[in-house]
């Protein structure tokens, strides 16, 4: 089984730092990064566009952010102003059991997640509709038993697994001891997934995507969501490159979206990895400036995969670390401004409900 390095890769990488220094204790941290969110305000653009939120996680400790992230503080972002009518919850390494067989001890985040559903459910904010987990695809078939086990856990929001491959040899952005994309196991592991009804996210660097090609070929009947735009890098190594690894993920990204079974997410701009260190500056990134930024890939994406296969993420908090909830919103619709009606309704909900088998938004 490979070692997941995933949880606390951020904090470890990249901390944040807002005087205190290492030493700050994690609830500080977290109100001084919450006043320094809080120094950016933007009205709502197109306020009443329904938006399901196809990418966020929850913890109590320190998760990839230094500070807690809990169901109260989810309410607090999805409540601030766009109409965000329901979410999915992708696996965080969080509240996994304590003891029991290691491949079984994912499906502790799960039953978390789904107190917290419920919970949600009966709340006046935004319902968790679906649940992604976390399994060992490398497995092989063998993966079935985490899958029964995590569906059990789900109370009927449980609709598949992500398994994190993403690797480089620059050590700040190392998450897996190696990348297994290949292996036989690995294969038949994803194909399972598929074949029980699920649906697989991947999360990989854009040097890799060749590889999430043979991954979707090897398993056609697998719906695979492809996170965070395919991971386009722009730190270390691949600092001040990115013409030259745009003109490559553009290449990439078509040979992708020729698999009609891969969907994806649109978003993952506030993580540092991304190369734009909005968490370094006196002050957190606008709408404009994220959409300055990120409009030509992600229109470049929406063109080839098509609106009915992309949708936008928050991917928070990873990305709140950089950005507020509202302005991050305000930047997809800036960048989606023009589309049709039918395109925003599958960007904003339609495809991530497809992806992870939920009722579909009709039209008004």
């Amino acid at each position: 089984m490979l070692m997941n390095c995933f949880f606390g890769h951020f904090t470890r990488n990249w901390p944040l730092d807002f005087g205190g220094g290492a030493s700050m204790a994690s609830n500080e941290l977290g109100e001084k990064h919450a006043q320094w969110i809080s120094s950016v305000r933007e009205n709502v653009l197109e306020p009443e566009l329904p938006i399901l939120d196809p990418h966020h996680h929850l913890w109590l400790d320190e998760g990839h952010t230094g500070w807690p992230y809990t169901l109260d503080d989810f309410h607090q972002d999805t409540g601030s102003g766009h109409n965000v009518v329901g979410t999915v919850f992708l696996e965080c390494h969080a509240q996994y059991r304590q003891d029991g067989p290691e491949h079984l001890r994912s499906v502790g985040e799960v039953e978390f997640v789904a107190d917290l559903a419920e919970q949600s459910a009966a709340s006046d904010g935004a319902e968790i509709m679906a649940i992604q987990g976390n399994a060992d695809v490398s497995m092989g078939a063998a993966v079935e038993e985490v899958l029964d086990a995590l569906e059990a856990a789900g109370r009927g929001r449980f609709r598949g697994v992500r398994y994190i491959t993403a690797q480089d040899d620059h050590p700040p952005l190392a998450m897996y001891e190696n990348a297994a994309m290949s292996d036989r196991l690995y294969l038949e592991g994803v194909r399972r997934v598929g074949e029980l009804g699920y649906t697989y996210d991947a999360m990989v660097y854009h040097p890799q995507l060749s590889e999430v090609v043979g991954v979707a070929q090897a398993c056609p009947d697998t719906p695979i969501v492809l996170d965070h735009l395919g991971g386009i890098l722009g730190t270390g190594p691949y600092s001040d490159q990115r013409d030259e690894i745009l003109d490559y993920w553009k290449k990439q990204m078509a040979a992708i979206a020729a698999c009609n079974n891969v969907f994806l997410k649109l978003g993952g701009i506030g993580m540092p990895m991304m190369g734009f260190r909005w968490d370094k500056r006196d002050k957190p990134g606008t709408s404009a400036e994220l959409a300055e930024a990120w409009s030509d890939p992600i229109q470049y994406a929406i063109e080839v995969f098509g609106a009915e296969r992309c949708m936008f993420e928050s991917n928070f908090p990873v990305d709140k670390r950089g950005v507020g909830y509202v302005p991050l919103w305000n930047s997809f619709k800036l960048i989606a401004s023009s589309c049709s009606t039918d395109e925003k309704r599958d960007l904003f909900y339609n495809t991530a409900a497809r992806a992870y088998r939920l009722p579909l938004l009709e039209k008004s």
